[in-house]
């Protein structure tokens, strides 16, 4: 069985201001904030994360209670660059994994993965998107 939480560490934040971050707020109910187990990196104005093997690596956002699956996500996997047939070239990849909320409920939810090498980015060690901008490190 497929999740049907969406978590989202990036451009898609609830309280960013953009349009993908208004559809998804709009087509979706926040659920609450919480972490997965990875590495965050600036890609370029975005950031892109990857599961880490390393428990003390997290990446902090973002879930969402996705409403007409097929559709959110159709327009969701365009957003991330992903294909209509999802491809190794593919910026990102959307894939399930198991994140903790705030209050340490585990919850299974669907990530976008950068689907790329990461050898030449700059790691975000906070795993905190927001944290990063308000920082200095603007994307967007």
């Amino acid at each position: 069985m497929k999740p049907d939480y969406l978590f989202v560490y990036g451009t898609l934040l609830k309280g960013v201001k953009n349009d993908m971050s208004r559809f998804l707020a709009a087509h979706a109910k926040f659920v609450g904030t919480g972490s997965f187990q990875g590495k965050l990196y600036q890609v370029s104005w975005f950031p892109g994360a990857v599961v880490s093997s390393n428990t003390q690596e997290k990446v902090y956002g973002s879930v969402f209670k996705i409403d007409d699956f097929e559709n959110v996500f159709k327009v969701l996997d365009e957003y991330e660059g992903i294909g209509p047939v999802p491809s190794a070239s593919d910026l990102f990849k959307r894939e399930s994994v198991q994140a903790r909320l705030d209050d340490g409920t585990p919850i299974e939810t669907w990530v976008y993965l950068y689907n790329r090498s990461v050898s030449h980015l700059k790691w975000i060690s906070s795993g905190d998107f927001l944290k990063f901008s308000e920082e200095g490190g603007k994307l967007f």
